[in-house]
C-alpha cells in the first residue's frame, strides 16, 4: 500500500501512542501475595517495583500499616573490594562532642566497645547499592524479584509459609559481578515513625519505646533504640529476630531462617565470637524498621569472586499482637525451643547434685574456705580469686546466706553449724559500715581483704545503695527467718534499713553509688534501674513497721514508671560498668513480693512485663539437636552442651556473654516457675526446665559444681568457690516451684527473701510447710535414698508428730519413667500418693525396693510411716 506523507505522519504517530501505551502498561503491572491474614501487592514504576500495599486482616477488615511511606520494599546491598577496618572509629554526640566510653579501669568491656564501633558495626562501611527490582514474575503462590546493577545480580522469592499464615519467607540470591565483599540487608518493608511506635526490641540487645538519642545509653545499656544505623552481633542475640510494634498494635518482625547465625561450639571449640548475622531496627538509610544483615561485611562468607553466589532465607511476621505474642511465635515455632526437652536424656539428678555440693561446702580445701582476724573477732568466708579493687588475690566472700542457714538447717550437720555459721555470722556483722557518719549503717563492701584488713566494693572504692539491699538486708533477713531471737542482727537490720531510708530521693530513687571519699554521687550518666526497694520490703517484714512498706512502694512506683514502662534496667556486676543483668528478673521476683503484702494487681502486671523481658536474656537459639561434636577429646551430643535455656550474666554489647557465652548459674528458674503458675504462659515453664535438666556436660565430675560461665565446659567452680552455695540455692527453689506448681498448691513451703545479686531465687527451711494438708518439714536425707533413674528428682519432708517421712518424687523429663527406690532406713509401712494427694496404692518395703512409675513431668509422693527403731 502507498502512503502519502500525511497518512505515515497518522500511522506513525498511532505507533508511537501504542508504544508508549503498552510501556505504560508494563510499568503498571501488579504483583501481589496473598492469603487471609496478609496481604502485600507491589507495582512497577519507574525506578522498579515499590511495595505500594501492606495489609493484616484483623477484626474482620483489611488494615494497612500506618505510617508507611508510599514506595518502599527497597533492596539494599553492601559492597566493599577491600575488608572493612576492625578498629574502633571515634564516635560523637549529636551536638559534635567526642564520646570516651567506658573508662579506662573497667577493662572487661573496653574490647567489646571498640568490637561494637568498628565502621561495621556502625554501618558505615563499604558502598551502599540500593534499589527496587526491574523485574516481578508470580511462580505458583510465589512472587520472584530480580535485579542487577554494577556489583551484583539478585533474585529475591517471597512465599507465604503454609504453616504460620503471618509469616511471609524471602529468600534472597545474590551473585558477585566483581570480586569483594558483599552483605545483604534485608528489604524494608515499614518506614517506621521514629517519634511514634509502643516497642522496639532486638531480644538480648535493646529495647524500648523511645528513640534514644544518649548514644552510650542506648547502645551500650539497651535502653531505647539509637537513633543512628547500626550491626549488633549474634553472640548475644537472644533470638535471631528483630521486632517493632507501631503505635496501633501492628507488629512486624524479621527473624533469620535457623542455621543462619553462628553455632557457638563448631566441632570442637567455641566459636561464640563468630559473626554471620548483623541485626538492627534503624538500616542504612536511617530507617526506623526491622532489619537483619547476612553475611556480615569483611566477616565469614562474604567475601565473593566474580561468578560466586551466596543466600540469605529469613521471614518477616506481620500480626496485629504485641512483640511478646511475635517473640514466643519466633521461639517456639521458628526455633523449635521446645525440641529441646525432649532431646534431654539427665545422666545426674539434680537431688543428687544437691547431696555431692552439701559435701563440697563442707570440705576447707575444695570450697576454700578461710577464716581471719577482723577486729578481734574470727571472720569466715571463701576465698575468691576473680577480679576485685585493689585486690592482692586475698579476698573472700560469701554468696548466700539463705542457702547456708537453709542447709544447716535440713542437714543438722555438725560442719556447717559449728565450723560455718557462726565465722560467717560475723562476716556479715563486721559488713555493716559504722565509721563513716554518711554511710552508718551502710555496707563497708561485698569482698573483704584479708591483707590490708578492709571491706570493698568489686570494682571501685564506692558504696552502692543496692549493696545494703543485698549484703545486709537480704542476708540479713533470710538469717532472721531461722534465728529470729538474735537482737544484734535487729540492729543491724534497723540500721541498714534506715540508712537506706535517708538515700532515697524525694521522688522513690537512689544515686547508683556514692564515693567512699567524697561521698559525691558517681556513675551520674546512668539511674539505678535496680530493685534496691526490696531492701525497704524486707526490713517491714521482719521489723513490721509501716515506714518501710510505705518507702517500698514509693521505690517500686519510680521503678514501674521509670524501669518496667520503658524497658530500662541495671546490672549489679561493677566490672561490666553495671551493663544490665539478673538484677532485672530479681527486680521481677521484688515485685511479685510487694503484689503479695499489697494485694495492688499493679505490682503482679509490673511483674509479668518485666519476666517476659527477662525472657530475652534466655538464649533460644540455635536449634539444639544430637550432632555429634567434642570437648577437650570427650564426644558430646550437641544438646549437652546447647546454649538454649541458658540465660546472660549480662547480654548487650558490652555483657560477658559476649565471650564466655551464658552462665549455668540459672537463678531465674523457680521464679519462671511462679510466673507460670501465675499466667499459664508455658515459655516461662519451659525456659526453667530447659535451663535445669541435663546440664551434666558443665558439672565437674569430681565435685558436683557447675562451671560459671558456658566456654569453660565442666572446669567447676574455677575461681568462684562461692558459686556452690547459690548452686544449692537456685536448685532447690527450683524443685520447691515445681513441687508447689505441678500439686496445684497442695505442697507448699513458706519461703524467704531473694539471694543477693545473682538472681530471684529464695531460701526455705526456716518454718515447717504443708503437703496435702499435713504439717512437715523440708529434711536433707542424706545418703539416705538411692533413685535408679536420674531423671527423677526428689525433695525429702519429715514430720515429728506423727514419724512421718515424705519423699516428694519429680519426673524431670517428658517421657514416662520408671524408677526403683531404695532406702536404708527401717519402714513400718509406706502408701503412694498422686499430685492431688490421692492413695494410688500400700507399698511394702521388700529388699528390692519400691517400683515407681512417673508419667511425664509428673508427681507422686512416697509417704513413709517408720519404724520404732528409726522414730527413735
Amino acid at each position: 500500500m502507498c502512503l502519502d506523507k500525511y497518512s505515515y505522519r497518522f500511522f506513525l504517530l498511532l505507533f508511537l501512542v501504542g508504544a508508549s501505551v503498552s510501556s505504560f502498561s508494563q510499568k503498571q503491572r501488579t504483583q501481589e501475595l496473598r492469603n487471609g491474614f496478609l496481604r502485600l501487592v507491589w507495582h512497577a514504576s519507574d525506578s522498579g517495583y515499590t511495595l505500594r500495599n501492606l495489609q493484616v486482616y484483623n477484626n474482620s477488615k483489611w488494615e494497612s500499616l500506618p505510617g508507611r511511606a508510599t514506595g518502599t520494599g527497597g533492596y539494599t546491598v553492601l559492597y566493599s573490594e577491600q575488608q572493612p577496618a576492625k578498629g574502633s572509629v571515634p564516635v560523637f554526640t549529636e551536638q559534635g562532642n567526642a564520646i570516651h566510653f567506658p573508662e579506662p579501669e573497667y577493662r572487661y568491656i573496653t574490647g567489646k566497645w571498640e568490637d561494637a564501633t568498628t565502621p561495621v558495626a556502625l554501618n558505615r562501611a563499604g558502598e551502599k547499592h540500593s534499589f527496587f527490582p526491574e523485574t516481578a514474575t508470580a511462580k505458583g503462590n510465589s512472587v520472584v524479584f530480580k535485579n542487577e546493577d554494577a556489583v551484583s545480580a539478585t533474585t529475591a522469592t517471597w512465599t507465604f509459609d503454609k504453616n504460620y499464615k503471618h509469616d511471609v519467607v524471602v529468600t534472597i540470591s545474590l551473585k558477585a559481578k566483581k570480586n569483594g565483599y558483599f552483605s545483604i540487608e534485608t528489604p524494608s518493608l515499614i518506614n517506621g515513625d521514629q517519634h511514634q511506635f509502643q516497642w522496639g526490641i532486638i531480644p538480648g540487645i535493646l529495647q524500648g519505646k523511645t528513640i534514644n538519642h544518649d548514644f552510650v545509653d542506648a547502645y551500650a545499656y539497651g535502653h531505647g533504640i539509637p537513633g543512628v544505623p547500626f550491626v549488633a552481633r549474634e553472640r548475644t542475640a537472644a533470638a535471631l529476630t528483630s521486632i517493632l510494634t507501631d503505635k496501633n498494635g501492628l507488629s512486624i518482625a524479621v527473624t533469620a531462617a535457623p542455621g543462619t547465625g553462628r553455632d557457638p561450639w563448631l566441632q570442637n571449640k567455641s566459636t561464640q565470637e563468630t559473626w554471620l548475622l548483623g541485626l538492627s531496627l534503624i538500616n542504612r538509610q536511617g530507617i526506623l524498621t526491622p532489619t537483619l544483615y547476612h553475611p556480615v561485611l569483611g566477616e565469614q562468607q562474604s567475601w565473593l569472586n566474580a561468578g560466586d553466589s551466596v543466600s540469605f532465607s529469613f521471614r518477616y511476621t506481620i500480626q496485629k499482637a504485641d512483640w511478646y505474642t511475635v517473640y514466643k511465635h519466633v521461639v517456639n515455632d521458628v526455633y523449635q525451643f521446645n525440641s529441646s526437652l525432649k532431646l534431654k536424656n539427665t545422666k545426674e539428678s539434680l537431688a543428687s547434685r544437691l547431696q555431692r555440693l552439701f559435701e563440697y561446702v563442707k570440705s576447707d580445701s575444695t570450697s576454700k574456705w578461710k577464716e581471719t582476724d577482723y577486729n578481734g573477732i574470727t571472720i569466715g568466708a571463701q576465698h575468691y580469686l576473680g577480679g576485685v579493687f585493689e585486690s592482692k588475690k586475698d579476698a573472700i566472700k560469701n554468696a548466700d546466706y539463705g542457702a547456708m542457714w537453709m542447709l544447716a538447717s535440713m542437714t543438722k550437720d555438725p560442719v556447717l553449724e559449728k565450723q560455718r555459721l557462726p565465722y560467717a555470722l560475723n562476716f556479715k556483722i563486721a559488713q555493716q559500715n559504722l565509721t563513716d557518719s554518711f554511710f552508718s549503717g551502710a555496707a563497708a563492701g561485698q569482698y573483704y581483704l584479708f591483707d590490708s584488713k578492709r571491706f570493698t566494693e568489686e570494682w571501685g572504692p564506692y558504696t552502692e545503695p543496692i549493696a545494703t539491699t543485698y549484703y545486709l538486708l537480704c542476708d540479713i533477713g533470710n538469717v532472721l527467718l531461722f534465728e529470729p531471737d538474735q537482737p544484734q542482727l535487729k540492729r543491724e537490720l534497723s540500721l541498714a534499713a534506715d540508712w537506706l531510708l535517708k538515700m532515697m530521693k524525694a521522688d522513690g530513687s537512689w544515686e547508683i553509688a556514692y564515693s567512699n571519699k567524697t561521698h559525691e554521687p558517681l556513675f551520674r550518666d546512668e539511674k539505678d534501674y535496680r530493685p534496691t526497694f526490696y531492701g525497704l520490703l524486707v526490713a517491714y517484714q521482719l521489723l513490721k513497721e509501716q515506714k518501710y512498706l510505705n518507702a517500698a512502694i514509693k521505690g517500686a512506683d519510680w521503678f514501674i514508671k521509670n524501669a518496667a514502662d520503658n524497658g530500662y534496667f541495671l546490672g549489679v556486676c561493677g566490672d561490666s560498668r553495671f551493663a544490665p543483668d539478673f538484677a532485672t528478673a530479681q527486680s521481677a521476683q521484688a515485685l511479685l513480693d510487694l503484689y503479695g503484702i499489697t494485694g495492688q494487681n499493679k505490682y503482679k502486671e509490673a511483674a509479668i512485663k518485666v519476666g517476659k523481658m527477662y525472657t530475652t536474656s534466655v538464649y533460644s537459639h540455635p536449634i539444639a539437636s544430637r550432632l555429634e561434636k567434642e570437648v577437650k577429646g570427650k564426644k558430646v551430643q550437641d544438646w549437652e552442651i546447647s546454649q538454649v535455656g541458658l540465660g546472660f550474666e549480662h547480654g548487650g554489647i558490652l555483657g560477658s556473654a559476649n565471650t564466655h557465652g551464658p552462665i549455668l548459674l540459672a537463678s531465674h528458674a523457680g521464679m519462671f516457675v511462679r510466673l507460670f503458675g501465675l499466667t499459664k504462659d508455658s515459655l516461662y515453664l519451659n525456659m526453667a526446665r530447659a535451663a535445669a535438666w541435663g546440664r551434666d556436660a558443665f558439672v565437674d565430675p569430681a565435685t558436683g559444681v557447675a562451671s560459671y560461665y558456658w566456654n569453660a565446659m565442666n572446669n567447676g567452680a574455677g575461681p568462684y568457690p562461692h558459686h556452690a552455695w547459690w548452686q544449692i540455692g537456685w536448685i532447690t527453689d527450683y524443685l520447691l516451684s515445681e513441687v508447689d506448681i505441678r500439686s496445684g498448691g497442695k505442697i507448699i513451703f513458706p519461703h524467704g527473701f531473694i539471694a543477693p545479686k545473682v538472681g530471684p531465687h529464695r531460701t526455705y527451711g526456716f518454718a515447717p510447710g504443708k503437703i496435702f494438708g499435713k504439717q512437715a518439714s523440708l529434711a536433707f536425707f542424706t545418703n539416705e535414698v538411692q533413685i535408679s533413674n536420674s531423671s527423677i528428682d526428689y525433695i525429702g519432708a519429715y514430720d515429728s508428730l506423727s514419724h512421718t517421712k515424705y519423699l516428694i518424687l519429680l519426673n524431670n523429663s517428658i517421657e514416662n519413667q520408671n524408677t526403683t527406690i531404695t532406702l536404708n532406713t527401717p519402714v513400718k509401712n509406706a502408701v503412694l500418693l498422686s499430685a492431688e494427694g490421692r492413695k494410688e496404692l500400700d507399698m511394702p518395703y521388700g529388699v528390692a525396693g519400691w517400683k515407681v512409675q512417673l508419667p511425664p513431668t509428673g508427681l507422686k509422693v512416697v509417704k513413709i510411716d517408720l519404724s520404732n527403731d528409726d522414730r527413735k
